[in-house]
């Protein structure tokens, strides 16, 4: 029985094991399910909520009109500074988004097709294989230390997109200057930069300075075309100009930065030693002087920012409060300014008093730009370009909006000072908003006097009524009768016909296409190359030192091509012109030219041949006289001695070692055959003693010379100046066992030891082509002038062996 229980008490638990085994399955199987739902709620809910669509309230087949008109509306609706309500700020994103989708052709599409995308998801674009994990899980940040990286409203207001860059901010960056930031949904490294960059937006963008976001994962072509690769970046836009921000990321680094982009000179500073000068500066400049008073010692940041945007129409002067005791004392009591208070005084014509006056303790960027506006120009301004003509005297094609121009045609000089004041002075009195003044010096702008007064044949000073009738240039003017000199009479005449104008608009009768004004500030050509290119080098000279390899490919590319075709045609060239200054090779022949072939330098030269050959003539008794007895005063005229059974083979060695210096212009070469001419030798050295080597003759050689009475000259070398009855002797080289026995020159001639009779007998040993070894030396001593000189008393006949004198 015992068993039995037991047995049954066994099964129980068994079975009360199993069954408790399956209730713990079931129960963490309900538990995982609340969990994942848990952590995929937000996801799937984020992902049934948005839809474009439904944000904007259109529907799928809505046009780009429709979805354009609709997202105006909402923004204006739930923009955050008009909507207090909680939720405005979530849902204006939203609008953005939903509007940067569907404005999109290719990311509507996308979406339509698609569904809920990974660009779309969470308002951030995220890799395909990752972005599951990202949407569907939550990581608390306290415990990662990431902070999520959604874009805040102050982002979002700023966001640039390319089509709105090119229209809008390029051309709004000649009036003020934009700081931008190149950012990502995936760059953790921006969060690092956020709270210095909101910061730095607050206090920059209430003085004028425009704010720009750039996404690189939407916006890549706008991220090329800044030159912006890497994220986070902080770049400055002026005048089209984009300028990188290398510094660190400091609240006044980035104020410093937007300073810097500024053009120098801009505010002049004005003390009591210049501010006449400044004031009474209008007329050349045509433009009103605004004198801005505060106590601060640098120019403020606002003013700067003030006088960039209004450059175009006046001209900016400060004054230093804080200097009163020095240098702005008198300026200052001069205008009577309150020092506790900034102080923005306008001139005009009259730099006596100012035409308009504002004072406050926080000058606004508002008021300053509201008090600029309407005092743009002078009251009479002078044209001097299209662009202010324009804006003097729109066009108006509604009677109710007719705007007349009242214009002096006029010039400079004394006799037209008093007409143009009398003209202001009517002008200063009858201040209409209908009718403006302006004048014109007729030599400046010679095509529109010529266009205005050629119909009536009229000369300056006159007064002409016109009224704009198309941006073309077609106008309707009229010219007051009787001209205009600035009397009573002429005031009257002209009060009464702009009466009539107002009152009747057909008085008008001529119609006439005026030509463009010249800009008569427009700088020289020269002028304005000369700045770009400095602009071009400043910028490049900043994208070398700080911009990555991948920026500056393109540039270095083109230089170093440039660089490789320049050199590469220069060695290009230098080999060619090698190649064509080798002559050809020609065998020698009797007649009187020799060619040779190309010349191997042995000895330096430093004249260079003008000619592939050498021309060697034969010295005969026809060419006897003008090649030696009248050579020119100056002129050389070096002679081969040679025999016929040596000819060819001292000819070909002859031109080969003189080559070098045939490019001289006064050396001439000629050969003598001593087989037909052996006795004129003889004779030379006869005249000259000097040139015969006695010291080198011993009594052996005085006897056999006397018997054989022949010496042999072959090899030997004349440089003859038949002007001045000189000549220098080159003797050739004898080859053999003692080198020391050698004989070239008179001077090494003398130095020789061994008798003649010994040279003989080794001569049997000679190679011709060996005598002439050393003639390149010798020639760079003639053109030296270092050799030994024999003169002769006069030349012998070629023909006879007596003297001819």
């Amino acid at each position: 029985m015992k068993s039995c229980n037991v047995i049954l008490a066994s099964s129980l638990s068994v079975h009360m094991s199993h069954t408790m085994g399956g209730w713990s399955v079931f129960v963490a199987g309900c538990v995982w399910a609340i969990l994942l739902l848990a952590l995929f709620g937000d996801s799937l809910a984020s992902a049934t909520e948005f839809d474009p669509y439904k944000v904007l309230g259109v529907s799928r087949h809505a046009s780009q009109a429709e979805i354009k008109k609709v997202y105006k509306r909402l923004a204006r609706e739930w923009h955050p500074d008009k909507n207090k309500s909680p939720g405005a700020e979530d849902m204006f994103i939203k609008i953005i988004k939903s509007y940067e989708i569907l404005s999109n052709e290719e990311r509507r599409s996308n979406y339509d097709r698609f569904g809920q995308m990974d660009e779309n998801q969470n308002f951030a674009r995220a890799p395909q294989g990752f972005r599951h994990y990202h949407d569907s899980f939550y990581f608390d940040e306290s415990f990662f230390h990431f902070p999520r990286t959604s874009r805040d409203f102050t982002d979002s207001k700023h966001l640039f997109h390319y089509n709105q860059y090119i229209s809008e901010v390029l051309p709004d960056s000649f009036k003020r200057p934009y700081l931008i930031k190149i950012t990502s949904e995936w760059c953790f490294t921006c969060i690092h930069i956020e709270p210095v960059w909101k910061d730095a937006v607050q206090e920059l963008e209430p003085l004028g300075v425009g704010i720009g976001v750039v996404d690189i994962g939407y916006e890549r072509q706008l991220a090329n075309h800044l030159g912006a690769h890497r994220t986070p970046s902080i770049l400055g836009l002026i005048n089209g100009k984009v300028t990188f921000f290398h510094y660190a990321v400091v609240r006044e680094h980035l104020r410093q930065f937007v300073e810097s982009l500024l053009p120098q000179k801009l505010v002049e500073k004005v003390t009591d030693n210049s501010y006449l000068e400044f004031l009474n500066s209008w007329h050349e400049e045509n433009k009103p002087r605004v004198l801005m008073f505060d106590v601060a010692s640098n120019i403020p940041l606002l003013y700067k920012l003030t006088a960039f945007a209004h450059k175009d129409y006046m001209r900016f002067g400060y004054v230093d409060m804080g200097l009163t005791e020095t240098s702005s004392r008198a300026v200052v009591q001069r205008f009577n300014i309150n020092t506790y208070a900034p102080t923005m005084l306008l001139f005009k014509e009259n730099t006596d008093k100012p035409a308009d006056v504002i004072q406050a303790r926080g000058m606004k960027k508002q008021i300053i730009d509201e008090f600029v506006s309407n005092n743009r120009f002078l009251l009479v301004p002078r044209l001097v370009n299209q662009k202010l003509f324009d804006e003097l005297c729109p066009v108006k094609q509604f009677h109710r909006r007719r705007k007349y121009c009242v214009l002096l045609v006029t010039d400079e000089g004394e006799q037209f000072v008093s007409v143009n004041e009398a003209f202001f002075d009517f002008a200063s009195s009858n201040t209409k908003e209908v009718v403006k003044f302006a004048y014109v010096y007729q030599r400046k702008q010679q095509p529109l006097c010529d266009t205005l007064l050629k119909k009536e044949d009229t000369t300056p000073p006159q007064v002409i009524l016109l009224e704009r009738r198309s941006a073309t240039g077609r106008v309707l003017y009229r010219t007051v009768m009787g001209g205009w000199n600035g009397s009573d009479d002429d005031k009257l005449r002209l009060l009464e016909q702009l009466e009539l104008l107002q009152r009747d608009p057909s008085y008008l009768t001529h119609d006439a296409m005026l030509p463009e004004l010249n800009n008569e500030f427009a700088s020289m050509f020269l002028i304005q190359w000369i700045n770009s290119a400095y602009d071009y080098l400043t910028q490049f000279y900043f994208n070398l030192l700080y911009s990555n390899w991948r920026e500056m490919m393109p540039v270095l590319s083109l230089i170093f091509s440039a660089l490789f075709i320049l050199f590469g045609t220069v060695i290009i060239q230098a080999f060619s012109d090698a190649e064509e200054d080798k002559p050809a090779k020609q065998k020698a022949t009797e007649s009187p030219k020799t060619a040779e072939s190309s010349p191997r330098q042995e000895s330096a030269s430093t004249r260079p041949p003008k000619k592939n050959f050498v021309e060697v003539t034969e010295l005969t008794d026809i060419t006897y006289m003008s090649n030696l007895v009248r050579l020119k005063p100056g002129h050389i005229n070096v002679v081969l001695i040679l025999t016929d059974a040596s000819k060819q083979v001292l000819l070909r060695k002859f031109a080969k070692e003189v080559f070098s210096f045939s490019g001289s212009q006064t050396l001439h070469y000629s050969f003598l055959n001593v087989d037909k001419h052996g006795q004129w030798m003889d004779s030379l050295m006869e005249s000259a003693p000097d040139a015969r080597p006695s010291d080198c003759l011993d009594k052996e050689e005085e006897e056999e010379d006397s018997t054989s009475n022949k010496s042999d000259y072959t090899g030997h070398i004349l440089a003859l100046n038949g002007h001045k009855k000189y000549f220098c002797l080159f003797r050739p080289v004898f080859t053999g066992e003692e080198a020391e026995c050698s004989r070239w020159s008179d001077e090494d001639a003398r130095k020789a030891s061994r008798s003649r009779s010994s040279s003989r007998q080794k001569a049997t040993t000679l190679e011709i082509h060996h005598k002439l070894d050393r003639l390149g030396l010798w020639m760079e001593r003639l053109m030296e002038g270092t050799l030994p000189r024999h003169y002769v008393p006069a030349w012998p006949g070629l023909d006879t062996i007596t003297a001819q004198k």
